[in-house]
Order: structure tokens, then C-alpha cells, then sequence
């Protein structure tokens, strides 16, 4: 295998996981402006905490979605910490989403349900940003083996033209 050929590879695998993120992402996106405005229409509640109800909504829809289906081939092992990392990150992302919404209508009077709207999605999209960089880096991690398997693969390939590849191994234990 090629570097050039390596490289269109990770990019493959990169834009797979890319659009695997952005599905759940937008189903999310739909469930967040769903509840948002669902919970502004019916209820007296403050717009900040509106968007900080959908979001806590959205994040237990996004989650099933990125473990089931996203990430599904990712490590499964310590869900426990999985969860956590998650959800701590999920947090972070929160708070720069409802940052964004909480400086336009309190910082600048921008508070009409068009543009709380519209600032709730400029907050999502740049919360996406981290979360995607978070969750791919330090929550749904690729496992380790398949990186080796990867690494010796790309080893066994990388050869120059003419030259035969190594033997294959006995079956039976090494020592």
C-alpha cells in the first residue's frame, strides 16, 4: 500500500466517520429545536434554560445514536468511563452552546424567537466542533488491536515492486 493509497484511506475512513457524526448530529439538531420550542411555546420558562433542557434531551438521543450506530465499532470496554467522558464533555458543549444563546439575548437584547433561534443554532455549531473532536478523541476510541492490525498490514504492503513478501507464519504458538 502506498502512502498516497494510506492516505486516501484514513480520508475514506475520516469522511465515513464525518457523516456517520453528522446524522446523529442532525437528528439531534431536530430534537434540540423541537424541544426548545416546545418548552418556550407551553412554559413560562427563561430561554436560556429552555435551550439547556433541549440540549440535555438531545444529548441522551445523541448518545444512543453515536454508541449504536457512529461509533459502534469503537471500544466497548469501560462504558462506564465512556459515559462519563461523555457526559463531562457533553457538559462542556452545553455551555458553549448556551454561551452563545446567553450573551445574544442577555448581553445584546437579542431575544425574539427568531433570533434566539438562530443563535442557538450558531451556539450547536460550534459546540459540534468540540464535541466531534472530544467524543472521536477521548470517548468513542478506536480500539487499539485494529490499529495494530492496520500498522502491520500497511507493513506487509509497503514493499518495493519485485520483492517477495515474508513467509507466512507456522500455525501452532511461538515461544
Amino acid at each position: 500500500m502506498s502512502e498516497r493509497s494510506a492516505l486516501r484511506s484514513r480520508l475514506e475512513a475520516l469522511t465515513r466517520e464525518v457523516v456517520k457524526f453528522g446524522a446523529v448530529g442532525g437528528a439531534g439538531v431536530v430534537v434540540n429545536f423541537a424541544v426548545f420550542n416546545l418548552v418556550r411555546q407551553l412554559t413560562e420558562i427563561p430561554v436560556v434554560r429552555a435551550s439547556i433542557v433541549a440540549t440535555v434531551v438531545a444529548t441522551g438521543t445523541n448518545y444512543i445514536g453515536y454508541r449504536y450506530f457512529a461509533y459502534r465499532d469503537r471500544d466497548k470496554q469501560g462504558r462506564t468511563k465512556e459515559l462519563t467522558l461523555f457526559l463531562l464533555f457533553s457538559v462542556i458543549g452545553l455551555i458553549i452552546e448556551n454561551g452563545v444563546l446567553y450573551t445574544a439575548t442577555y448581553g445584546f437584547g437579542w431575544d425574539g424567537r427568531l433570533q434566539s433561534n438562530v443563535f442557538k443554532f450558531v451556539g450547536i455549531g460550534i459546540a459540534t466542533l468540540f464535541r466531534f473532536w472530544s467524543y472521536r478523541t477521548w470517548v468513542f476510541r478506536a480500539l487499539p488491536a485494529r490499529e495494530a492490525v492496520e500498522t502491520a498490514e500497511s507493513f506487509l504492503t509497503d514493499r518495493p515492486e519485485g520483492v517477495p513478501g515474508p513467509a507466512r507464519a507456522r500455525s501452532g504458538s511461538r515461544k
